[in-house]
């Protein structure tokens, strides 16, 4: 894990908080607080959430930061929420303006607070700021590539994002990873309550990207542990992988996607002016495009001609994660 220099008491933000969350996680989080504590910038509170942990993560972290310089709140739920309501529950019980979240297997590189605090300085406008993070494995040793890497972000994604774009290349594709984000308190507020099927990054970053424009930074500020039991994670991008997901099965996916896209259209008739960024008419037209593949015949031979279909109208382009190879997806994934 990165250091930094010990040149005296780093200064606190208290416009900070940080959202950690913990489920059997004693392995690794007490290298994650260690280099949130280790922090440039230090946050004004750390709001510890476990979500039933049987393996004495609550009594490491009580141990770890009894001698925190950093407030530090620690909640059991008391029941198992899930990963995602677990991260809202956490998100409630801060205070600060800008809210951080935090896996409890990463490590933060020094400079991550400081980093996303000057891009929001740089650019009031900004709803959210994440970055790139290096892969690493379950001792920490580097992986060879990076988060951006593995999701293969394009030249025309960064350019969207840059001129403050989001919105519609977030509706393709989620490309923000809850573990390197900064957000506005807003943007939480906005968010809240999440809808089911959505994943908690995915969500807050496409209800930020509504709001207004968010910012991706190269800099690799956490190193995101991959270790074979992540909750979440990330799968390097060949072209074996690619084909294993042709034959994956599909339905309950586009089924799950469909629905996603809905909550996201009910939220924002909700907000209406609320999230000028957004896009309604092109929301729309994904759920169309959407529950079309969702109610795709489970013959692959009946498929053919309503995908060939509809192929032409440029949607897949648009609106698909993998563009036109979800054509290929639609044709020959079971069902």
């Amino acid at each position: 894990m990165p250091q930094t220099p010990s040149d005296g008491p780093a200064p606190v933000d208290e416009r900070v908080s940080v959202a950690l969350c913990t489920y059997n996680g004693a392995a690794y989080v007490e290298e994650q607080l260690q280099s949130i504590l280790a922090q440039t910038v230090l946050p004004g509170e750390i709001v510890v959430s476990d979500d039933g942990s049987t393996d004495g993560t609550v009594e490491l972290v009580e141990r770890i930061v009894s001698s925190s310089p950093v407030p530090v709140l620690v909640r059991r739920n008391a029941r198992a929420l899930g990963v995602t309501r677990n991260f809202e529950s956490a998100m409630r019980a801060t205070r600060g303006s800008f809210i951080v979240l935090s896996d409890q297997d990463d490590a933060w590189h020094p400079e991550r607070l400081a980093r996303a605090l000057t891009e929001f300085a740089a650019r009031p406008e900004l709803q959210l700021v994440c970055s790139d993070a290096r892969l690493v494995d379950g001792a920490g040793a580097p992986l060879g590539t990076t988060l951006f890497g593995s999701l293969s972000i394009g030249d025309l994604e960064r350019s969207e994002i840059a001129a403050g774009r989001a919105f519609p290349i977030l509706l393709r594709r989620n490309l923000v990873t809850g573990a390197t984000v900064m957000l506005r308190r807003e943007v939480f507020e906005t968010a809240v309550p999440f809808p089911a099927p959505w994943v908690h990054d995915e969500w807050l970053a496409i209800i930020a990207a509504a709001r207004g424009p968010i910012a991706l930074l190269d800099d690799q500020l956490v190193d995101y542990r991959q270790h074979g039991a992540n909750q979440i994670g990330v799968a390097e991008p060949t072209l074996g992988y690619k084909l294993r997901r042709l034959t994956e099965r599909g339905r309950q996916r586009n089924r799950d996607i469909a629905d996603r896209i809905a909550g996201l259209n009910e939220r924002l008739d909700v907000l209406g002016d609320g999230a000028p960024f957004a896009t309604p008419d092109a929301v729309r037209a994904k759920l169309d495009f959407e529950r079309f593949r969702a109610a795709l015949p489970a013959a692959r031979w009946r498929r053919i001609l309503p995908v060939l279909l509809r192929a032409p109208r440029g949607e897949y382009r648009r609106y698909a994660s993998q563009g036109v190879l979800d054509i290929a997806r639609d044709l020959l994934q079971p069902a």
